[in-house]
């Protein structure tokens, strides 16, 4: 019997969601063939079976969170039975019903022994919030930086008293919660028959905020679908809204000549697929361009923390590619050390491995500044929104064929947007422009050869 354990997919993840089965008990399974998928905080990717055989006995059901090398199914050997129903694993969250319900001897307990003095009762609470208990997860660790918590005031529901997300989210729900209003004491009856003073004027209370609008309510039989959001879903809702709440967001658009580039591209397109197995698109040119851009103007390949700029001495483009139900961003490391060629071939491989869950938590970390190709999809331009911790991101639209007006003559030139988003906190406005006009300079005078 070979046990198959949740993996460790990075040294700071300590848990993960087995979001889909994809096999079932009683089937045939071999070696490497993809098992069960998961979910963490970084990426989603497919499990291979550690064995060949038979799934004889699955313990943990879809959706259930648990820690790493926790044991989720049993492979048996070919002919095995397998076990007539799965044992559903308590999520981390929960205490194990072990400690949860004391033993019924304790309750007949003598008075003396139940009944602790309130020094010794108190003595493992003010242990508990001494320091964080467990490992913390990288998602907390960036949530309590960013709200200056002080994590050893939350009270852990995870194993072992470990620190979760939900209970950062309540902490700071119960912080940002107004404070009840003080009711003054009504004032007692004169004992003197003189007449009493006129009371103060009381300040008017000030406006309460305003209440967070009400949850969409439906008429029974109304026509429509309810259905909890996916993982990778919620993820990219908080990483988004996170974003927004972070950076001051500030977009910069320049219109770019590629008649260069598409006439380069068109006339070596063939010859490149045939020498190398793929496509030659538009992006790694941009991609290429962008590298050099970073290298004149180094402040948009840096981050912030708190009131210091970091500035990293590697460029790591992130490229978004669009899953279906989601987007994720794979990261080419040192992008400035490869050519056009180098850049598809890697754009090429991150995107086939993104789709089919092949990524590992690595390659989807480190990025210094990202590249989203919405014209993929036919439109002219966006505001994309930053990809924290970097400062930047560049949108490029797509290229069509317009008319345009060179030296009193209109012509035809092959023209696309390039939409940079960056941070306010940091760049400026005429940096920002200095460094897309720096791409777009790449671009109309290319010169690189690309076979």
């Amino acid at each position: 019997m070979t046990d198959v354990v949740m993996p460790q997919m990075g040294e700071s993840i300590v848990e993960g969601t087995l979001t889909r089965w994809l096999k079932k008990a009683g089937e045939t399974v071999e070696r490497d063939e993809p098992l069960f998928e998961i979910s963490t905080d970084k990426v989603d990717t497919e499990i291979p079976a550690p064995a060949s055989g038979v799934l004889a006995e699955i313990l943990v059901t879809e959706g259930t969170t648990v820690q790493v090398n926790a044991v989720v199914a049993r492979i048996g050997e070919a002919g095995a039975v397998a076990a007539p129903a799965p044992v559903a694993a308590a999520p981390v969250a929960e205490a194990p019903a072990a400690l949860a319900e004391a033993p019924a001897a304790l309750a007949e307990a003598p008075a003396a022994l139940v009944e602790a003095p309130a020094a010794l009762a108190e003595a493992p609470a003010v242990a508990a919030v001494s320091e964080p208990v467990g490992p913390l997860s990288p998602l907390v660790r960036k949530m309590a930086r960013e709200n200056n918590i002080d994590l050893s005031a939350i009270s852990g529901t995870g194993a072992g008293g470990r620190i979760t997300k939900d209970d950062v989210e309540g902490y700071l729900k119960a912080r940002s919660a107004p404070a009840p209003v003080a009711v003054a004491p009504a004032a007692p009856a004169p004992v003197a028959a003189a007449p009493a003073p006129a009371p103060a004027p009381v300040a008017a209370p000030k406006a309460a905020a305003a209440p967070a609008p009400p949850a969409p309510g439906f008429a029974p039989g109304a026509k429509t679908r309810v259905e909890p959001m996916s993982n990778m879903r919620i993820k990219i809702a908080e990483h988004m809204v996170m974003s927004k709440r972070t950076s001051a967001h500030v977009t910069t658009v320049h219109r770019v000549d590629m008649t260069r580039v598409a006439k380069m591209r068109a006339k070596h397109k063939d010859e490149f697929a045939a020498r190398n197995g793929f496509s030659l698109t538009f992006l790694p040119f941009v991609a290429r361009a962008t590298v050099e851009a970073l290298r004149a103007f180094p402040t948009l390949n840096a981050s912030i923390d708190g009131n210091n700029i970091i500035f990293h001495n590697e460029i790591n483009v992130g490229i978004a590619v669009a899953l279906d139900g989601g987007l994720i961003v794979p990261v080419i490391r040192n992008a400035d050390e490869k050519n056009v060629l180098g850049l598809q071939r890697s754009i090429v491989d991150l995107a086939a491995r993104a789709r089919s869950k092949q990524l590992k938590p690595d390659e989807i970390q480190g990025g210094t500044f990202s590249i989203t190709n919405f014209g993929s999809f036919g439109s002219v331009f966006a505001t994309p929104v930053i990809n924290q911790p970097q400062v930047a991101i560049l949108g490029v639209g797509t290229v069509e064929k317009v008319p345009v007006v060179i030296d009193d003559a209109i012509a035809i030139r092959s023209q696309c947007f390039l939409a940079l988003t960056f941070d306010h906190r940091l760049i400026d406005g005429a940096l920002g422009d200095q460094f897309t006009a720096k791409v777009k300079a790449v671009l109309e005078n290319w010169s690189e050869d690309i076979l």
